[in-house]
Formats: structure tokens, sequence, C-alpha cells
């Protein structure tokens, strides 16, 4: 069974035990979060699509860490000006495991 959700506004494909990263969620570590916008859901032969989300569906997921993502970096070039600047940015993201998926 997977179910497609969507959260931090992306869109994530999920099933039972995987683990992604998402941008940042306010909650703590080791508590669970129940998401509810469940666009997609599929049990073997039924599917499930929502108009837009599907109606008693839900996903279970435990929260294991809040981390950074990788560094990029911005990097602006005037010819001939001698100017630039360079801008680096860190993304805050959180990690979550599935744990559970409710079909609607």
């Amino acid at each position: 069974m997977y179910a497609v959700i969507e959260l931090g506004g992306k869109q994530q494909l999920v099933s039972v035990g995987d683990k992604i990263l998402v941008e940042k969620q306010e909650i703590e570590d080791g508590k669970s979060l129940l998401v509810e916008n469940v666009l997609l859901t599929v049990d073997e032969d039924k599917i499930s699509v929502g108009a837009p989300y599907v109606k008693g569906a839900s996903v279970e997921a435990k929260v294991l860490k809040q981390t950074k993502g990788p560094k990029l970096v911005a990097f602006k070039y005037r010819r001939r000006k001698s100017s630039h600047t360079k801008k680096g940015h860190r993304q805050k993201l959180t990690e979550l495991e599935i744990t559970k998926i409710k079909a609607g």
C-alpha cells in the first residue's frame, strides 16, 4: 500500500517504513505527525483519487530529527564592474518515518 501526500508545499510518494525529508515542521523529535492532505491511495487493486484530497484518508509519521540540507551557493557576478555577491543557504528539513497509512 502506498499514498501520495502533500506536505510542506510539495507532493511525496510514501509507503509504510519509508524515511523522507520534508520542509521544516514545527514539531518535536519523537512525536507523531498526522497528515490528512492525502491526494491518492493505492491498496493492491483499489485506487482512491481525491478531488483534491481523499476523504477519510490519513498518513501517520514519526518525527526522527530536525536537520539541514546541503549548502547551496548563489553567486552573482557583473562583468567589467568589479562587483560580485556570494550568498549561501541551507534549508531546514524534518526527517519523517511513515508508520501507518489509512485509506479513505
